[in-house]
């Protein structure tokens, strides 16, 4: 299971994290995607009509258009590109030391582990 992904946040995270076997896998990503991508309403889930279908996918094709083309630099912060692999106490610790340096992610927290 995965707590966020590259296209968490719009594509804005700089994270994938998940369990495995091998503990709990922190990936930083070594670069981002320059401008603003566009955003996809995930609150259309809630009604299944076939005009927030529409929407979604509408939505969803804007953003991956813009992705095919976006520029991506360097995010330039001391992790970037590298991969840990930690206990379930040292994730939450490691996730801390990422935030303060500046990456982006969603906020992932202990009752997010069980």
């Amino acid at each position: 299971m995965s707590f966020c992904r590259w296209s968490s946040m719009d594509f804005g995270c700089d994270l994938y994290c998940y369990e495995s076997d091998q503990g709990y896998v922190t990936h930083v990503a070594n670069s981002r995607v320059v401008g603003d991508v566009p955003k996809i309403d995930h609150s259309l889930f809630r009604e299944n009509t076939e005009e927030n279908f529409q929407k979604f996918f509408a939505q969803q094709k804007a953003q991956f258009e813009f992705l095919d083309t976006a520029k991506r630099e360097p995010i330039g912060l001391k992790y970037d590109g590298q991969t840990f692999y930690d206990s379930k106490e040292n994730f939450l610790k490691r996730l801390e030391v990422l935030r303060e340096e500046g990456y982006n992610f969603p906020e992932i927290t202990e009752e997010d582990l069980e």
